[in-house]
């Protein structure tokens, strides 16, 4: 028996009984078990731990064997799917080139729930899972940015957008709010971050098992049936999808120019090409520190793709500051500037000035040079993601008292290849301001000279 037939019907059988569909990692075990693999295997090939595996497995386990009225084990569980998947073939009537299936997927007297086979099994529309957008985020005054997006959206239905900046910049909260401004427009929404998926495939699997949750697999492996690009395109053409990623950078391998990607997502830039290029009426919405390269290329050619770079709240960050209850109102643009509008930088300053200085913005102002405290975790993980030619190109940038031009750059500091595609990359980061000059974010700039002292 093929795996795609067991995982179809061990998928259906779940679903009848419970209305949950096997998930990336349930399906990944049930792959590997059928393939006589070890739970270590079946860990470092789905890039998690060996006890996430065995913990998944154990209640996978217990579910089908509530399901089945058998004890489900390692050791047994394809032989009972083999039987049961048996039975189910037997009690199918062919008619005509119709197949009219007139029983459960496993016909146990023991556990059959009554249903009627009048029941649909499909849910009602629109579904929209935002069960891992996260909530209760203060948002601020964004009307620009938010008009922006709905247009290119609703009104160009571009097919591919991008939300950069640095962390803290505020992209979640806007994403947040766009999202249920314009939820009514969408069949499916999907909210997930990359960081829940350490494959391409994985992503995928759980996109196609949300947009189309009875899709049949027939006759082909769930790889195969997921890598062809018209099956994909058909659910985003049928249902109107609107699918945010966050985390994006996760894709991407630190320590390089942006643009390579991590093991597991190599084929990342194909998707994204697809996306942009092909025909359809959905939209894939990325939240990211980095912009992808792909994203460059398809947003020159004009394919439907759009990047906005969100920078920081400008003069409405005083309504946070006043939410801190802050003194000194006349200082606090001067704050605002040399925080870069970041809310989450100036909410943890804010916070430090009260702790300080009894909320004195005057005071605090006082004490040269800038102050960083708790932002330097976050701001090592910018720097920790530079390739080696952006991290010489941003220290001898921070020790610069002026914005420069690019014909200062001193001969010895890098080759002028090497120097151009830094400078690319940076600004892909949002670490460089996009001016004739090559102006570094103020805080980022004070944290790389602390480095070099």
């Amino acid at each position: 028996m093929e795996i795609h037939e067991a995982l179809q019907w061990t998928d259906e059988l779940i679903f009848d009984r419970t209305g949950k569909h096997l998930d990336s990692l349930q399906r990944a075990i049930l792959e590997g078990v059928w393939e006589h693999k070890e739970y270590k295997e079946i860990a470092e090939e789905y890039h998690c731990s060996n006890d996430h595996v065995r913990k998944s497995a154990s209640e996978l386990w217990k579910l089908l064997s509530d399901l089945l009225g058998e004890d489900v084990k390692k050791k047994n569980v394809r032989s009972l799917i083999e039987n049961g998947v048996f039975s189910y073939y037997n009690d199918v009537v062919h008619i005509g080139n119709n197949i009219n299936i007139c029983s459960e997927p496993y016909n146990n007297s023991k556990k059959k729930k009554n249903r009627s086979p009048s029941t649909p099994k499909t849910q009602p529309e629109p579904r929209h899972d935002l069960s891992q957008a996260p909530d209760n985020l203060r948002f601020y005054n964004r009307t620009d940015e938010l008009a922006t997006l709905k247009q290119w959206i609703l009104t160009e239905q571009s097919r591919i957008i991008t939300l950069t900046g640095l962390s803290g910049i505020g992209k979640t909260a806007l994403a947040r709010q766009l999202v249920e401004e314009i939820k009514d427009n969408f069949d499916r929404i999907l909210w997930r971050s990359h960081r829940k998926f350490p494959t391409l495939n994985a992503l995928q699997s759980h996109i196609i098992e949300f947009i189309a949750p009875t899709s049949p697999i027939q006759n082909q492996s769930l790889i195969t049936y997921l890598n062809s690009r018209n099956s994909f395109l058909d659910y985003l053409r049928n249902h109107r999808c609107l699918i945010i990623l966050d985390d994006f950078q996760d894709t991407l391998t630190p320590g390089e120019l942006v643009g390579n990607y991590c093991p597991g997502y190599q084929n990342y830039g194909r998707f994204l090409e697809e996306m942009g290029r092909f025909s359809h009426g959905s939209c894939l919405l990325l939240l990211s520190w980095e912009q992808p390269l792909e994203v460059a290329t398809l947003e020159a050619e004009d394919c439907s793709c759009k990047t906005l770079q969100l920078a920081g709240l400008g003069k409405s960050a005083s309504q946070l500051l006043t939410a801190k209850k802050l003194q000194d109102q006349p200082q606090w643009s001067r704050l605002i500037e040399l925080y870069n509008g970041n809310p989450l930088w100036l909410n943890i300053i804010a916070t430090a000035i009260l702790e300080l200085f009894d909320g004195s913005v005057e005071t605090f102002l006082s004490y040269p040079p800038l102050y960083l405290g708790n932002i330097e975790p976050s701001l090592k993980q910018h720097y920790q993601r530079l390739g080696e030619s952006e991290q010489v190109l941003i220290r001898w940038l921070a020790k610069q008292e002026q914005p420069v031009e690019i014909s200062q750059k001193p001969p010895e500091l890098l080759s002028d290849s090497d120097f151009f595609k830094a400078i690319q990359s940076l600004k892909k980061r949002n670490l460089l301001y996009k001016s004739a000059a090559l102006t570094l974010d103020p805080v980022m700039q004070h944290y790389v000279r602390n480095l070099t002292v």
